[in-house]
């Protein structure tokens, strides 16, 4: 059986707690998003590795279970990664963990004793392992899934094909298939073709594909990240990287500052309304590291744009 992964306005983005936040900063923002309601904490094994002296993640995960251990019984649900942990420090991206059954099993245990949890409601393939056959990947996810570890699984920086097969074969074999994908997206777009400052995994972008797949699937949750470009939506110094600069994002821009400015809201708000509200709905994962930063982007992903904003904001692409 599959279990459909419920939708949220705004998932927590936990990638910089334990690293760049200590526990107290961490701990506050975890609390204030619960108390708006928030429901999904995304974190991952790798979390934050880049940020850290040792060269491995893990932090991210460790601060979630100090906190899960502090308030017991909060109800939340826990989304985290396996896959791009490095082998070696500095070894990103080229040398990475990988998708095997024993790393898999490995990985999880590691990070379910980091959390204090026995299970974990979803588990990401992080980045796409082409030395691992699909049959073996859903092999691995969908025993896990059997064996009650996981909730449900899902599949990050993959191809959308890649998705299709995997749920194909996954049904065929009668195990439970991915039922989350997660990609990189936001209103507006890099030049086609272009390499993306800081994603290094060029199969992470979210394609005009992977939009249709989610619209063809009810079962398949769309998870986002990078959704409000790390903040650069609404901030005075804000410029482009050499990507994001062309015609349609400029007349994007001038869309999104009317909708803004007659709403009353920042650019960013009305970017999460425009991913949360859209066909297919999406799930914006959004990082903060102030209790502030998560009441403008709940306040934002809760609002429902009128017929004629969205068809403004839409005529712009």
């Amino acid at each position: 059986m599959n279990t459909k992964v419920t939708a949220d306005r705004v998932v927590l983005g936990t990638m910089y707690l334990g690293t760049r936040l200590d526990d107290r900063d961490s701990f506050a923002v975890l609390d204030r998003y619960v108390e708006l309601g928030g429901r999904w904490i995304d974190t991952s094994n790798n979390y934050s590795f880049w940020e850290d002296q040792s060269g491995f993640g893990g932090q991210s995960e460790a601060v979630i279970g100090r906190w899960l251990r502090a308030n017991p019984g909060v109800p939340v649900k826990i989304s985290t990664k396996v896959g791009a942990q490095p082998t070696h420090p500095g070894g990103f991206p080229d040398h990475l963990e990988g998708l095997t059954e024993p790393t898999v099993r490995r990985s999880l245990a590691e990070s379910l004793q980091r959390l204090g949890r026995d299970q974990v409601d979803l588990y990401w393939a992080h980045v796409e392992d082409r030395n691992v056959p699909l049959a073996d990947l859903i092999g691995t996810f969908g025993q896990l899934v059997a064996d009650g570890q996981l909730g449900a699984y899902g599949l990050s920086n993959h191809p959308s094909w890649r998705v299709a097969e995997a749920r194909l074969l996954a049904g065929q074999a009668g195990l439970a298939m991915p039922t989350a994908y997660q990609q990189r997206y936001s209103y507006l777009q890099p030049a086609p073709g272009a390499p993306v400052e800081g994603q290094p995994i060029p199969l992470g972008m979210l394609s005009a594909d992977g939009l249709d797949l989610l619209r063809r699937n009810d079962d398949l949750t769309g998870w986002v990240y990078t959704s409000l470009l790390l903040g650069a939506y609404d901030r005075d110094d804000w410029t482009l990287s050499s990507e994001y600069e062309h015609p349609g994002n400029t007349r994007r821009i001038a869309a999104l500052d009317e909708v803004a400015k007659e709403r009353g809201m920042s650019r960013g708000q009305i970017v999460l309304a425009w991913l949360a509200g859209g066909d297919p709905q999406l799930m914006p994962i959004v990082g903060s590291s102030r209790s502030e930063q998560i009441e403008q982007a709940w306040a934002g992903a809760g609002t429902e744009l009128t017929a004629e904003e969205r068809a403004r904001l839409d005529a712009a692409y």
